[in-house]
């Protein structure tokens, strides 16, 4: 299958899944409207579907939530294929992506190491 409609698929679940979310149509208490989906990877012969989710507000909530919607995932599959016309729905996981959380605490650490960071870029002639 074409690369381009693979990236297609996982485009439109990323959107419908984030819908859904947005929406509260899902209604286990563990998932919350602050969740995001920040990528999907679908595999070459649409058996699975890898969804990865950011929380904005609690990072210890995240694997709450993922267990949430991995106990939703057969409601949300059935509300995908509504939606999506294909021979095949992959099966969905779901994944706590803590790569924002991560990338937020790298630059703490190197805003700390720099002394805050408030003083500029250095000058050729100050590092002398």
């Amino acid at each position: 299958m074409g690369t381009y409609r693979i990236e297609r698929i996982g485009y439109m679940l990323q959107e419908k899944i984030g819908a859904l979310i947005l929406e509260d149509k899902i209604k286990d208490p563990r998932v919350h409207s602050l969740l995001s989906v920040t990528r999907v990877r679908v595999s070459r012969d649409l058996a699975f579907a890898d969804v990865y989710i950011s929380n904005i507000r609690d990072h210890g909530n995240i694997n709450r939530a993922v267990e949430g919607l991995q106990s939703a995932a057969g409601f949300i599959q059935t509300e995908l294929a509504s939606f999506l016309r294909i021979r095949k729905m992959p099966r969905l996981r779901f994944h706590a992506d803590t790569g924002i959380r991560e990338g937020f605490d790298l630059v703490k650490k190197i805003e700390q190491l720099t002394g805050g960071g408030a003083e500029g870029p250095v000058k050729d002639d100050e590092r002398q």
